[in-house]
């Protein structure tokens, strides 16, 4: 599985920064929190191995019926990088406006630090999510599925590395890329900041559809999620927001209710 196999081989990479960050900058490391973080990382990568297993007959098969043919070249390498930033753009953006979605992606936010080790705080849940599905487009113009994951990969990778307080801005990088700064306003729980910067690779698609907000530096970020959860516990923190989700669709009063309360704007579970 090119995903992780790509992951797998920068993981050196990524621990030898968070061993930098931790030790250079101890006061913005809390032990459990990053213990959670790298359990959170682990549960998420078998549960994405084991969902590519099952996905990856229909990622063929979609691609068996795809609209063009598409040689591997470095041009359309990059067309299938720059087309798959645009997808992720999308499916980060709907995870924070779309109930079902967020329940997985909270995981992500649902720590109050900012540093290396929180880019390892991911959701098992993803695949029930439906974050692939986000990838099927590409497989249907005609990139073959190992080249749409390899991407995938090379996507996430580089998010690891916005994710630190001690970069400061980039200068002229800022306007075309994501980085620590824009996406620590991501983060942020501030009114202004809140569901901005959805950002993968490139800045520019914020900038473009209207969601693009810089990071003040007299307007200090305040990381977290609203209604945050107390709990360095990996199992309460998966699924806090799925319980909610399932227990306000119940209570709904009809199926127009319950598909809003799925798919509306999500609420606190707390």
């Amino acid at each position: 599985m090119s995903v992780e196999i790509i992951l797998l081989a920068l993981s050196p990479i990524f621990f030898l920064c968070i061993g930098y960050e931790f030790v250079k900058h101890r006061a913005r490391y809390d032990v459990k929190d990053s213990l959670a973080n790298t359990a959170l990382a682990i549960m998420h990568q078998g549960a994405d191995a084991l969902s590519l297993l099952a996905l990856m007959p229909l990622f063929y098969w979609l691609f068996e019926h795809r609209m063009f043919e598409v040689e591997l070249t470095p041009l359309s390498i990059a067309g299938a990088f720059l087309l798959q930033d645009f997808l992720y753009y999308w499916f980060h953006r709907g995870s924070h406006h779309i109930h079902w979605l967020w329940a997985a992606h909270v995981v992500h936010h649902s720590s109050t630090i900012m540093n290396f080790s929180t880019a390892f705080r991911q959701s098992i849940m993803y695949p029930v999510a439906g974050m692939w599905l986000f990838w099927t487009p590409m497989m249907l113009l005609g990139f073959d599925p190992q080249v749409v994951l390899m991407v995938v990969a090379c996507n996430l990778a580089f998010q690891f590395f916005v994710h630190t307080e001690i970069i400061g801005k980039l200068g002229w990088i800022e306007k075309v890329f994501n980085t620590p700064s824009n996406h620590r306003v991501h983060h942020a729980t501030n009114p202004g900041y809140l569901d901005r910067n959805f950002a993968g690779v490139l800045i520019i698609w914020d900038k473009l559809f209207g969601t693009y907000v810089e990071e003040d530096p007299a307007k200090p970020c305040k990381y977290g999620i609203i209604g945050q959860i107390e709990t360095n516990n990996p199992i309460t923190i998966n699924f806090h927001q799925w319980r909610h989700l399932m227990t306000t669709a119940r209570a709904a009063k009809g199926v127009r209710a319950t598909l809003k309360v799925l798919f509306s704007y999500p609420t606190s579970s707390l």
